[in-house]
C-alpha cells in the first residue's frame, strides 16, 4: 500500500454511518475505496452528484460520470444528479457532514491554505472556500512534507489562507493531529519507524501530545 492510500484508509475511519461527505481532489478521492461496506455513506461532488461509488475499473469508466476534479467516478444505485448551483446550495446550506480536503499548508491553530502558491498560476479557488465554511467537519489529508522536504504543518501559513481555524483533524502518512480550541494535539503516530522526536523534527508547528497517544506497534 502506498503512502497516499494509507492516509486515505485512515481518513475513511472518521466517516460515520449516514454521513454526507465531500471528497476533495488528490488523496481525498482515494477515501471512497476504503469506506467499510457496512456503512451507508453518501459521497457528494460539487459538479452535481450525490452517491459517488468506488473508483471505476478501466472497463467501467463512463466519460460522462466524473467528479469536480474531472476524474472518472462510479455512481451507486440510487445516486442523484443535479446542477452545480444546487450542489453548492447543499454546501452553503450546511448539509455536508464532512469535507475531506488536501492542503498546501496547515497552521497550528487550524488555518488551512489549499488554493494558491505565491508566484505560480492560479487555476481557480473551486469549491474549497465554500466547503471549509459550510461543512460541519473539515478533515485534511496530506503528506507531511512537500516533495522537496519542506514542512507543510507550520506555526502559521505563509501561503494565501483558504479559511481560518476550520481544520478539525489532520492526517498524514506519519501522524494524526486534532484541533481543539485553536490548539493542535498529536493523537496518533501512524508509522512504526517514527519516534516522537522525529515527528517533531519535521513539524515546526507547536502542538501538545495527547495523554492517550496511540502508536503503531511493530
Amino acid at each position: 500500500m502506498g503512502l497516499k492510500e494509507k492516509i486515505a484508509m485512515r481518513a475513511a475511519q472518521e466517516i460515520n454511518d449516514g454521513d454526507i461527505v465531500n471528497l476533495g481532489i488528490g488523496i481525498p478521492t482515494l477515501v471512497a475505496d476504503y469506506i467499510p461496506k457496512n456503512k451507508s455513506v453518501f459521497l457528494h461532488t460539487e459538479n452535481g452528484l450525490l452517491g459517488v461509488g468506488p473508483t471505476p475499473l478501466p472497463e467501467e469508466i463512463d466519460p460522462e460520470i466524473i467528479n469536480a476534479g474531472k476524474l472518472p467516478v462510479t455512481a451507486l444505485i440510487g445516486a442523484s444528479y443535479f446542477s452545480s448551483s444546487e450542489s453548492f446550495g447543499m454546501i452553503r446550506g450546511g448539509h455536508i457532514d464532512v469535507a475531506i480536503l488536501g492542503a498546501l499548508q496547515v497552521a497550528e491553530n487550524g488555518d488551512i491554505a489549499n488554493w494558491a502558491i505565491p508566484g505560480e498560476n492560479i487555476l481557480g479557488v473551486g469549491g474549497a472556500m465554500d466547503l471549509v465554511a459550510g461543512a460541519k467537519k473539515v478533515i485534511v489529508t496530506t503528506q507531511h512534507c512537500t516533495k522537496n522536504g519542506e514542512p507543510k504543518i507550520l506555526p502559521s501559513c505563509n501561503y494565501p489562507i483558504t479559511a481560518k481555524g476550520v481544520v478539525k483533524l489532520l492526517i498524514t502518512e506519519y501522524a494524526v493531529f486534532k484541533f481543539e480550541n485553536n490548539q493542535m494535539i498529536l493523537e496518533e503516530i501512524l508509522d512504526d519507524t517514527m519516534t516522537l522526536q522525529q515527528i517533531k523534527a519535521i513539524t515546526p508547528a507547536n502542538y501538545t501530545i495527547s495523554q492517550s497517544l496511540k502508536m503503531l506497534q511493530k
